[in-house]
């Protein structure tokens, strides 16, 4: 099967000089074909950028392709591509849901061990950023949070998955760094129900495909992804669908390094449909 795309269109954290305190905001397109869900993500991207530009904000790329604005909040994030996917001629959650990377272990304090959101001027704890995605879940169609907590918070991530693990896909990056080890435990404690596989995190093929194996042993759905220093090598889009990934995460519909991997992805869909 063709994977699921989530497509980074607002950059912030260390991808985009840290004008937002999260790091990506995806949009999930749900229409059948994948072409039609990269047409989609398209014209929703394109639509984005015009909203921007209106709104006196820079269109300037992150490092994964999608705008990088200077909102006032991060929560704005999610309201200015609600406005996008309504102005590309889309319905939020039906033709397109919303997914996100806060990646807040590069946010978290160890020594308070809070969670310092400076653009928002908030210190949170972990039960704080518990309630705080489950009230954006009632208020936008996410499917999905990677990194919703800090790597090592072990005891808020039980808590998390128990609590959204049936509403969300929770996706460990930091958490389980495509090693098996690490998924093991998370597996072993509750925690999680996703895992993102990034070749060169680990190091080599073979441990990614372990990783992959023992995954779906468990019910964890996969996600094949991109790195933020990417090249236009196109080897991730074969491999999401080799092992059958859920969802392939690959960056915006903008520079040459993250489109070549849809337009690969739209040449299998020719081959196998």
């Amino acid at each position: 099967r063709m994977p699921v795309p989530t497509m980074n269109v607002l950059n912030g954290g260390a991808h985009a000089g840290w004008i937002l305190d999260f790091q990506e905001f995806m949009i999930v397109p749900k229409q059948r074909m994948f072409r039609e869900r990269v047409r989609c993500g398209s014209e929703v991207f394109h639509a984005l950028g015009s909203i921007l530009k209106s709104k006196g904000h820079t269109t300037l790329k992150g490092d994964e392709g999608g705008y990088a604005a200077a909102l006032k909040k991060n929560e704005d994030a999610f309201k200015i591509i609600m406005q996008a996917i309504k102005k590309a001629g889309y319905k939020a959650g039906k033709d397109v849901m919303l997914a996100m990377d806060p990646a807040v272990s590069e946010i978290y304090d160890k020594k308070t061990k809070k969670y310092v959101l400076r653009v928002d001027g908030k210190k949170m704890s972990g039960d704080q950023m518990i309630n705080m995605w489950k009230a954006w879940m009632k208020k936008y169609p996410i499917i999905s949070i990677e990194d919703g907590l800090d790597q090592d918070d072990w005891d808020h991530w039980i808590k998390l998955t128990a609590e959204l693990g049936k509403e969300v896909v929770l996706v460990g990056d930091d958490l389980f760094v495509t090693n098996v080890e690490r998924l093991q435990k998370g597996i072993d404690l509750g925690v999680g129900n996703a895992i993102l596989i990034k070749v060169n995190q680990i190091g080599s093929l073979s441990e990614s495909i372990d990783a992959i194996e023992l995954a779906q042993q468990h019910g964890y759905k996969i996600s094949v992804s991109h790195r933020s220093g990417e090249t236009a090598d196109t080897f991730i889009a074969d491999l999401a669908v080799a092992v059958n990934a859920d969802f392939i995460k690959t960056g915006s519909l903008s520079r040459s390094e993250r489109t070549a991997k849809y337009n690969r992805l739209m040449e299998i869909e020719e081959e196998v449909k």
